[in-house]
């Protein structure tokens, strides 16, 4: 292959009317290696936290099943893959330097002489996206832990997910499945993640509870030690531990003893839960009486407890109150607004926020997914939100 001189380029530039001062002093003179290829590379465009994550040694990896599209993963991070064309066709050159990798000096133009190894008009382009957490769940509850002793789970691992397997089916990276299984209140039972069973969860939450008032504890400062010693022989204490994890804050104490304060919140929920999972609808004066009886003497239920749990239809007569959980919707946001509609044709903006919060991206709003989704307009004095199109009910 005749290599191209400094005269022939120089000579080119002229013919070109091209000021030599106007040029970088290192030239390149691109040839073609004897094995170039278009299909052998793909190109990905990686911003700036992404290219020192892979400087630093650490990896990005491709997750999704056979029926899912992929993405891209960091050990906190999702991103979704697109494919973007280019009309400028982007070559592919092995240890070549751009201008601000080069010495400043550089002296009289000098030559360098490149193969190319591959081409192509297209790259992949990431873009941040939230993590598809909706399979977790119901993975793990193809076997729910029902209350067995663990010495009598069956051996068999069928239906059960290490979380190497997680990894693998889920499309999300290790962080964000590690926050969701800490949301939906998993444990990790020899080696398999599992998810409780509803009502044992309720029971473990109800055997704590009457301990607490048994033994007249402040619900602040429930000792560890004690509740493993009582409740020990009726559940496993490993059980009993996970069920504290999940409705209280752990810390130690100024005697070093291990405590948890329950959070008020999270049982009023739990308990709301529970008396609504068997009603389509509920008299909500009714249940708000029911539901304060049920708790734990001294705590307290507020309706905005059942935020993102359950839905109230204060234009009924009388008002009423129904199950309804985030985590059971659609995961896509079309699909959510679609859903959400279908089932009410005019929200407030109090009533639907807790129902599309978890779809906003970086530094988005509930009202942005609003003004995009939905349309606008006031009833009797209050601004109401309906579908943008119409919505099969």
């Amino acid at each position: 292959m005749t290599m191209r001189t400094l005269e022939e380029v120089q000579a080119t530039t002229k013919i070109a009317k091209l000021k030599q001062e106007d040029l970088q002093p290192t030239i390149h003179c691109l040839s073609f290696s004897d094995h170039v290829s278009s299909g052998d590379y793909c190109l990905m465009e990686l911003d700036e936290m992404l290219c020192k994550h892979i400087e630093s040694g650490k990896s990005l990896v491709v997750r999704g099943d056979k029926d899912e599209y992929a993405v891209l993963c960091s050990e906190d991070k999702t991103y979704d893959l697109k494919i973007a064309d280019t009309s400028n066709l982007l070559l592919l050159i092995p240890g070549c330097k751009t201008p601000d990798q080069l010495p400043a000096d550089q002296g009289s133009p000098h030559l360098v002489h490149s193969q190319i190894w591959g081409f192509s008009n297209s790259y992949w382009e990431l873009r941040r996206q939230r993590p598809k957490l909706k399979k977790l769940k119901k993975l793990l509850m193809e076997s729910p832990y029902e209350g067995s002793p663990l010495s009598q789970e069956p051996a068999s691992s069928e239906q059960k997910y290490t979380m190497e397997d997680l990894l693998e089916r889920i499309q999300a990276s290790e962080e964000e499945i590690l926050a969701q299984l800490d949301r939906i209140h998993a444990c990790k039972i020899d080696g398999f993640w599992r998810i409780l069973d509803f009502d044992y969860e309720m029971k473990l939450l109800g055997h704590v509870t009457q301990l607490v008032d048994s033994e007249s504890w402040a619900f602040s400062k429930v000792p560890l030690s004690i509740c493993l010693q009582e409740l020990g022989p009726l559940e496993p204490q490993e059980m009993i531990e996970h069920c504290l994890n999940c409705y209280g804050r752990r810390y130690t104490d100024e005697e070093g003893e291990v405590c948890f304060a329950l959070n008020e919140d999270r049982v009023c929920q739990a308990t709301a839960r529970m008396l609504l999972q068997n009603a389509v609808k509920f008299n909500l004066r009714e249940f708000q009486e029911v539901w304060q009886q049920s708790v734990p003497e001294g705590m307290s239920t507020r309706l905005d407890q059942l935020r993102g749990v359950a839905l109230l239809d204060r234009t009924s007569r009388p008002e009423t109150v129904c199950l309804l959980r985030v985590e059971d919707l659609p995961e896509d946001t079309v699909e959510r607004f679609t859903c959400l509609f279908s089932m009410r044709e005019k929200w407030t903006e109090d009533d639907i926020t807790p129902y599309i919060q978890d779809l906003c991206g970086e530094k988005q709003t509930t009202g942005a997914l609003l003004t995009k989704y939905a349309r606008s307009s006031m009833q009797n004095g209050v601004k109401v939100y309906n579908s943008r199109r119409p919505v099969a009910t």
